[in-house]
């Protein structure tokens, strides 16, 4: 089989999927070395930041750059060509032996390029999927995307709310419910609460100093919340990559500004994670008996922490459902919310047209 100095593989990547990584693959199989260019629109709602990032990470070998092409497609037109060509002239300058796409303008590409034109797999056989079946049924498509994509893709809910309220149990109890649905759903991820993890530390470390000591004497540092807050939206991270189109988490780092209040008496002392969880579900504190399982102590602030939660959810927007009754009904109207939110699809905007 022949092979090539350096090789070009372009396309938008939008997002990417099964089909491009065997592209991208077969291409670097056969070449000393090749450059991937990534070409956006701004129209287009996934970043070129973000499509250059999830193509690095899948192939660490290549060489990816992007660029901004905001040229519509038009193959029959050379003056439209002769555009399109100093957008990857400039993101590409030195020479190129060859080009692999699965497209029918190839042929045209590679004349342009002044390499050869390799065609691999154009009727799709191997991976029978493209960005237009992606955009359009992310869900039904999920198989073929790599971890970066599906959490960027991933609808995250999130269950908070004052100490024993049951969001644990909710959380839980929804992550079960969607894997139940088999398919896809079957791999639906729950994320457990990382204060609790690191509460459980603090008291067993301080028992090794003061056996029998009780959780009321555990203190906490400011700064220690941010410290939580970002662990628990790597878990998040981490679930989001392996998981289903929906996670569900126990709390995100956005709670965690509530409790820092609820233990330290004042405002958070960093800056907020980035928002990327899209429905927060907030269990009430009323009809819910409080159990103390050693780490709790504070049934008399329940009332100002289910407060406190949805005045802050009010106020940064946050699209928020509350749960109020007994846990069935609870559960029901979870999964309506739930259930509203995929049924809203992803709204990916179509790129630029192409001219037949």
């Amino acid at each position: 089989m022949k092979r090539y100095g350096h090789g070009l593989v372009l396309g938008k990547f939008y997002p990417p999927h099964a089909g491009h990584h065997h592209l991208v693959r077969t291409a670097a199989d056969r070449c000393e070395r090749l450059t991937v260019l990534v070409c956006a629109a701004s129209v287009e709602s996934l970043s070129l930041e973000d499509r250059v990032a999830w193509m690095r990470e899948v192939h660490p070998g290549v060489r990816v750059v992007g660029t901004v092409d905001d040229i519509p497609v038009d193959v029959n037109d050379p003056a439209v060509w002769d555009a399109h060509m100093a957008v990857f002239r400039a993101a590409v300058p030195g020479r190129v032996d060859a080009v692999f796409t699965s497209e029918a303008y190839g042929e045209e590409l590679g004349r342009r390029f002044g390499a050869e034109s390799v065609c691999v797999d154009p009727g799709r056989s191997v991976f029978p999927v493209s960005g237009t079946a992606v955009r359009k049924d992310p869900v039904g498509c999920w198989d073929f995307l790599e971890p970066p994509v599906r959490a960027a893709l991933a609808r995250r809910v999130v269950v908070l709310g004052a100490e024993s309220t049951g969001t644990t149990t909710m959380a839980w109890a929804l992550a079960e419910h969607y894997r139940r649905r088999g398919g896809v759903w079957a791999r639906t991820r729950y994320v457990p609460e990382y204060g609790r993890e690191f509460s459980e530390h603090k008291l067993t470390a301080l028992r090794t100093l003061h056996p029998g000591a009780s959780w009321e004497e555990v203190t906490f540092a400011s700064k220690e919340f941010p410290l939580i807050a970002r662990r628990q939206a790597q878990l998040e991270e981490e679930a989001a990559r392996a998981g289903s189109p929906v996670v569900f988490c126990d709390t995100d780092a956005f709670a965690t500004t509530i409790w820092h209040e609820r233990y330290m008496g004042g405002l958070y002392p960093a800056a907020h994670e980035p928002r990327r969880q899209h429905l927060w579900l907030l269990t009430d504190h009323t009809g819910v008996g409080f159990e103390d399982d050693g780490l709790r102590d504070g049934e008399h602030l329940r009332p100002w922490m289910t407060g406190r939660f949805r005045e802050e959810l009010a106020r940064t927007g946050r699209r928020t459902v509350e749960l109020t009754g007994p846990h069935e009904r609870r559960l029901a109207t979870a999964v309506a919310a739930v259930d509203a939110l995929i049924g809203e699809g992803w709204d990916l905007a179509d790129p630029l047209p192409e001219t037949p």
